[in-house]
């Protein structure tokens, strides 16, 4: 899948964390596919996420292409343990898009773990035992 983006002009940016768990699970997920870049659907917003492992954009399904919001600069070498946050830069491309914010931290990670079970077995494993020589 191949998808061009546009941005507006910068509206406004500010520093922002994002709890591990997102994080760690976000890089796993994206770690996993082909291209390194991972396509997520936040079915309950109407949005699409495009993460990669510089940037991460957020789509609105009605203006397509167009940037509103992108998460820049993240800092996990700052962390201390893998459970710290992660410190990032967001910017905003539109004026409306700073109050979008809390609802992207609360959605992005339930999209994430949507996506992540459909990518597990659904059935449990089992176990031959083979009779000895």
């Amino acid at each position: 899948m191949e998808i061009t983006c546009y941005r507006d002009a910068i509206y406004a940016q500010e520093a922002r964390t994002l709890p591990a768990e997102t994080y760690n699970l976000a890089l796993t997920l994206l770690h996993k596919t082909n291209q390194h870049v991972l396509f997520v659907p936040i079915r309950a917003m109407q949005y699409l996420a495009v993460l990669d492992d510089e940037e991460w954009v957020f789509l609105d399904g009605v203006r397509k292409c167009w940037v509103d919001i992108a998460w820049q600069h993240f800092q996990p070498r700052q962390r201390t343990s893998l459970t710290d946050a992660v410190a990032y830069q967001a910017v905003y491309y539109q004026t409306e898009s700073a109050q979008l914010m809390n609802r992207l931290q609360h959605e992005l990670p339930n999209a994430l773990k949507a996506l992540a079970n459909k990518s597990r077995p659904t059935e449990a494993g089992k176990i031959i035992k083979l009779p000895a020589p």
